[in-house]
């Protein structure tokens, strides 16, 4: 837990210290660039988290029970494509975002 707390801690300086440099030019550009940014950045790390458990659990049930293997490739193809859409829409939007 303290790892985590350590990486959520330096994440959010590494993300305040561009906007407090940013402001202190005015800040005129900060939000779009920012918001593109974390859209994509978040979409990324939730897709990439999503995806490695549903590697992860479909491996372990094919290991498991080999005669379902082909049942569970067909979900878990199913499943990455749908995981993969999320970061497309993250990918859009900020593409909307910047100006």
């Amino acid at each position: 837990m303290r790892k985590f707390a350590k990486l959520v801690l330096w994440t959010l300086v590494a993300m305040v210290v561009p906007a407090a440099a940013m402001a202190a030019d005015g800040g005129a550009n900060a939000g779009p660039g920012i918001g593109a940014g974390l859209a994509v950045g978040l979409a990324g790390l939730g897709c990439g988290i999503g995806q490695g458990m549903t590697a992860g659990n479909t491996t372990a049930g094919i290991a498991r029970n080999p005669g379902a293997a082909g049942s569970m490739f067909t979900n878990f193809i199913l499943a990455m494509v749908l995981i993969e859409s999320i970061a497309i829409y993250g990918f859009v939007i900020a593409f909307l975002l910047l100006p």
